[in-house]
């Protein structure tokens, strides 16, 4: 019977992660069938973000599927019903936010449907919230899961419950929720009326049928289907708008084939065709190696820019009086002189030559730009520099690897350029450098990763990538400066939990313990700050008990500056708590003159810890006096 129970869930945990591979593959084919109109700028960005949070669950699914193929013992009780029960919560869940993402990714955004937009909205808020729900209601003790994962779960539920907030909407979602697949068909029928004697008439901008997404999300029909000349006829109001908003027809080498859209950064692939660069290199790191439109195998990975094309766009633009989809559009470029977009534009051509000298001129001309201002942060960006730079940070020369990476570290600070850097597939040739690099070369490198972790979703990304151990390294063995970024990097990874195991295995609790130890202090802050967001993790606590932590606590929690204080009796308060060993040491060790001086003086969060320390010495004393007695 357990057996049975566990290979029923196993079975359906194969069936979520293929929803989930299905889901996550979405963006691009929503894009590729909408033939006749792109997504709105609102709906692929929502398409793009539920799609990337629903991938992110299977590296849980994977855990749960592992965890039952084992054939454990079960509790076949209300336990096994309740697991279930979850797992058919999530299952329609993802079903639901499949059917919707092929909706509105195949809705004709340009035809004007009275609310139709409004209510495609109010679904991402149902099927978002319904995906929260589900992730909530998972028995996660129940299937082992570990730290690092339901710390990644945490991070998406706390993602979807922001976005769910962000949507607004309806006061009782419980109730219109439920009605989302009937809702969604009754548009579906209202968009793409069925003769249902002669024949399905298709969406008008794809060619799958609307009513197959809608109830059944595991078949798509990709047959022609021939649509009515009265259901392709323009609506009054939608013959007035065309004429209202009449535009020249943009010549179809213009379009990118995989997004339809004006091409903004055109590049050359090895077959020869030319594609927006975000969109081919999404299409690359998605681990396809053919080209989308010949379907014949790239040769090499390589993206040339398409100046030609670059110029020819530009110039089309400027004569139909076209606003060119670029980062120009920021408010902050509007005075820009074109010569000088002209200049940048030439030294990002270099940085692709073939003589060594002339790349490492204009990759130093990059670096020196880059760190001058944020208008050419965005400039440096927008002419399409930053995979270029990607692919010189594995330049066998070192100071073209050295500028390369600096560069990189400068274009992150710009908030927009982060995305683009980790399109590029950026993190693992960082790592390398991390790794082989000269001690300047690996300074910036940890100091660019600490600037791309600035995004929670990043955290994931480079903590997974293997740069926890060269960052602790680095710690323990750069320079001052070297050690000083690592240790900001390895503090922001540290505030995603599922980082802190990598970070306490690399051995990071001996390095830090003797930082407190060193006679020049000079990393005893960053030390104490690192510790004390370790604090909580239990593997953290017996590494620091292993390494005799507490007397070095306690003297920088009487002597230290006010942060120190606040941090080493935030660390002292995890290791004692309900701990009537450590409790007694500290006791011993004479914490409490210090102890009482905080909770008199000391700031705001060293008052409130330092009580609340007292608080559990003084139950400790309490109860040794009731066993004495």
């Amino acid at each position: 019977m357990a057996g049975d129970d566990s290979t029923a869930i196993v079975a359906a945990i194969q069936s979520l992660l293929r929803l989930v591979r299905d889901v996550a593959r979405l963006n691009r084919h929503c894009r590729c069938n909408s033939v006749s109109s792109p997504p709105s700028p609102r709906c692929s960005t929502e398409i793009r973000h539920l799609c990337r949070r629903v991938a992110l669950l299977s590296h849980l699914l994977e855990e749960i599927r592992d965890y039952q193929g084992d054939l454990r013992p079960l509790d076949l009780s209300a336990s096994s019903s309740s697991s279930s029960s979850s797992l058919c919560e999530l299952t329609e869940a993802l079903k639901a936010a499949k059917r919707l993402i092929l909706f509105a990714g195949n809705f004709d955004h340009n035809i004007s449907v009275e609310g139709t937009a409004q209510q495609i909205a109010f679904h991402f808020q149902c099927v978002t919230w319904k995906l929260e729900k589900a992730l909530a209601s998972l028995p996660y003790a129940r299937f082992d899961i570990s730290e690092e994962v339901k710390e990644q779960v945490d991070l998406v539920r706390l993602q979807l419950k922001r976005a769910t907030d962000r949507y607004g909407g309806p006061q009782d979602l419980t109730i219109l929720s439920s009605g989302l697949s009937e809702s969604l068909a009754k548009e579906s029928d209202f968009l793409h009326p069925i003769n249902h004697t002669d024949y399905e008439v298709e969406s008008k901008v794809g060619n799958i049928s609307n009513e197959s997404l809608l109830n059944d999300p595991d078949e798509m029909i990709h047959e022609s289907a021939t649509v009515s000349a009265e259901a392709l006829k323009p609506t009054d109001d939608e013959v007035n708008s065309i004429e209202e908003n009449k535009k020249p027809v943009v010549p179809d080498d213009f379009l990118c084939p995989i997004s339809l859209e004006l091409i903004r950064d055109p590049v050359i692939v090895s077959t020869g065709q030319t594609y927006e660069r975000s969109y081919i290199q999404r299409w690359i790191n998605g681990g396809n190696t053919t080209c989308p439109k010949t379907q014949q195998k790239l040769q090499n990975l390589t993206l040339t820019p398409n100046y030609v094309l670059r110029s020819l766009i530009t110039q089309w633009c400027t004569l139909h009086n076209v606003d060119h989809p670029t980062l120009l559009a920021n408010p902050r470029l509007k005075n820009i002189d074109k010569s000088f977009l002209d200049v940048i534009e030439a030294i990002v051509h270099n940085l692709s030559s073939q003589s060594i000298e002339e790349q490492r001129t204009a990759v130093s001309e990059i670096r020196s730009l880059s760190k001058r201002s944020t208008e050419n942060r965005i400039l440096i960006a927008e002419a399409g520099a930053i995979p270029v730079l990607v692919n010189l940070l594995l330049s066998e020369d070192n100071i073209t690897q050295q500028h390369a990476v600096t560069s990189i570290l400068n274009l992150s600070i710009y908030e927009n350029n982060r995305e683009l850097i980790m399109l590029a597939n950026a993190v693992p040739s960082i790592v390398l450098v991390l790794a082989s690099g000269t001690m300047e070369t690996r300074e910036n490198a940890a100091a660019t990763l600490f600037s791309l972790s600035l995004a929670d979703e990043n955290k994931i990304i480079i903590g997974a990538s293997g740069a926890i151990p060269l960052l602790v390294h680095l710690l323990e063995n750069g320079s001052k400066r070297g050690k000083n970024d690592a240790a900001t990097a390895l503090f922001n990874l540290c505030i995603y939990q599922g980082n802190k195991g990598r970070v306490i295995r690399a051995g990071i609790i001996a390095v830090l313990v003797k930082m407190l130890t060193d006679s020049g202090g000079s990393m005893v802050d960053e030390a104490l700050t690192i510790l004390s967001i370790l604090a909580s993790h239990q593997e953290a606590k017996a590494a620091m008990l292993s390494a005799c932590i507490i007397p070095n606590l306690i003297e920088h929690m009487t002597a230290g500056n006010s942060r120190n204080q606040e941090n080493a009796i935030t660390i002292l308060l995890s290791l004692c708590k309900r701990d009537d060993e450590n409790l007694g040491l500290i006791s011993r060790l004479g914490v409490l003159t210090p102890l009482m001086a905080l909770a008199n003086n000391g700031t705001e969060r060293a008052k409130r810890k330092a009580n609340l320390l007292l608080g559990h010495l003084q139950r400790s004393q309490q109860q040794l006096q009731h066993v004495d007695g």
